[in-house]
């Protein structure tokens, strides 16, 4: 099964989410000039999909004033499908983890990770990570500045 396409109005809505995350649909709508009960069908949508997560939303680093951002690469034992869906199913549910990405190369995921210091680091690490059979191993790289792109209109792909 495909991931859904996403237009260029649900693009819109993640993009003004990731800079605004506490907006409702009816904020969403005026902001982008649409009706509000378009923004709450898509808004909805958005959130069963799993592009909108009832968590910490990603964003910039000054949004988790006092919080630290890792980004850790994860290689697997095994790699049949069933292995890498649960894999990102169970991970994904952790509140700890924002982003997780099946990747190429040499490392089969990469998770964007927030905590509040190093030693609750350490508890994800030892108690939730390090504790999974699938794991064989994981590199940490602490995020110590962040850059994103000013905001616009996604452009679609070709």
């Amino acid at each position: 099964m495909s991931a859904p396409i996403l237009d260029q109005t649900d693009r819109e809505i993640i993009i003004l989410l990731e800079q605004e995350p506490t907006l409702n649909s009816k904020e969403i709508a005026t902001k982008l000039r649409r009706r509000p009960s378009t923004m709450l069908n898509r808004y909805n949508r958005l959130i069963i999909l799993g592009y909108i997560k009832e968590s910490i939303p990603t964003g910039e680093m000054e949004k988790f004033d006092g919080m630290m951002v890792v980004i850790i690469n994860v290689q697997l034992n095994d790699h049949y499908a069933e292995a890498l869906n649960n894999f990102q199913e169970e991970i994904s549910a952790f509140k700890q983890v924002m982003e997780c990405y099946q990747t190429t190369g040499q490392v089969d995921f990469v998770l964007k990770v927030i905590v509040k210091d190093m030693s609750d680091y350490q508890v994800f690490l030892v108690q939730t990570l390090s504790k999974m059979p699938i794991v064989k191993s994981y590199t940490s790289h602490f995020v110590i500045n962040e850059k994103r792109k000013a905001s616009g209109r996604l452009e679609p792909m070709v």
